[in-house]
C-alpha cells in the first residue's frame, strides 16, 4: 500500500486505524504500530511521510477524554478528529458530542457521509453540520465509481453544494479498497478543486489551523 501511494503521487498519508468496539484502537497501540510501520519504510526505501490518527466511531468520540482523543488527532495535529460517519440512519446525537467536543478545542471532519442512504436521498441535510464547522471528506472510491453509481453521484452533488472539504483514498488491504487518489481527483474535472481537496485542506489540517477557502469555480 505504502509502494502504491507513493507512485500515485502522495506525500504524505494519515494512517487512520478505526476506533470502535469492533476495533478497539488504543493511543499506545496505534502510535508503537506507527513507528513499526515507519521503520519499515526507512528500510526500504519508500518516501512516504506516514503521520498519525484515528477514524473515530461516534459513540467512541464521545467515550474518550481530551488527551485521549488529542493523539487520535487526525495527521498528528491538536485540533481535527476524523469522525466516521455511520453506514446507515442519521446521527441524532452528532450535535450534542459535536458541542461537547468543540468545548475541548476539536473540530470534526466527517468520513464518508456519501455511503449512507440517508444522505443519499437528502444531500443538502450535510449542510446543518458544515453550518456548523464541521469539514466532510468523500472516499476516493465514491468519486470515482469504484463505489457504485448512486454513491458517485451524491459525492458530487456534495461538491456541487460546497459541502465537501477533503479528498481521501480511505484505503484498506489492496483487495478491499487500493489508493487510487489521482484518478478520482482527475475524475472531478477542476484541478483547483482537487487540489484543494487533496492539498490545500489536508495540509491545513496537519498544521491545526483554519482550511483555506474553496476557490472558485471556473
Amino acid at each position: 500500500m505504502a509502494r502504491s501511494a507513493a507512485a500515485d503521487g502522495i506525500r504524505v498519508l494519515a494512517a487512520t486505524p478505526h476506533v470502535r468496539d469492533d476495533y478497539p484502537t488504543t493511543p499506545e497501540g496505534m502510535e508503537r504500530a506507527l513507528e513499526a510501520l515507519r521503520d519499515a519504510l526507512r528500510s526500504e526505501a519508500i518516501e512516504l511521510d506516514v503521520v498519525p490518527g484515528g477514524e473515530l466511531a461516534l459513540e467512541h468520540a464521545a467515550r474518550l477524554g481530551a488527551d485521549e482523543l488529542r493523539r487520535f488527532g487526525l495527521g498528528g495535529n491538536d485540533r481535527w478528529l476524523l469522525v466516521e460517519f455511520p453506514y446507515s440512519g442519521w446521527p441524532l446525537g452528532l450535535p450534542r458530542i459535536a458541542e461537547r467536543l468543540a468545548g475541548d478545542g476539536f473540530g470534526i471532519v466527517l468520513a464518508h457521509p456519501e455511503r449512507n442512504p440517508d444522505v443519499q436521498a437528502m444531500p443538502g441535510r450535510l449542510q446543518e453540520f458544515v453550518g456548523d464547522g464541521m469539514l466532510v471528506q468523500l472516499t476516493a472510491a465514491s468519486v470515482d465509481g469504484r463505489l457504485g453509481k448512486r454513491t458517485r453521484e451524491t459525492s458530487f452533488t456534495l461538491l456541487d453544494l460546497g459541502i465537501a472539504h477533503l479528498l481521501a483514498s480511505d484505503a484498506h488491504p489492496p483487495a478491499i479498497r487500493e489508493i487510487g487518489l489521482s484518478a478520482a481527483a482527475e475524475s472531478i474535472g477542476d484541478s483547483a478543486l482537487a487540489r484543494w481537496l487533496t492539498e490545500d485542506v489536508p495540509a491545513a489540517i496537519v498544521a491545526s489551523a483554519q482550511p483555506p477557502d474553496r476557490p472558485a469555480a471556473p
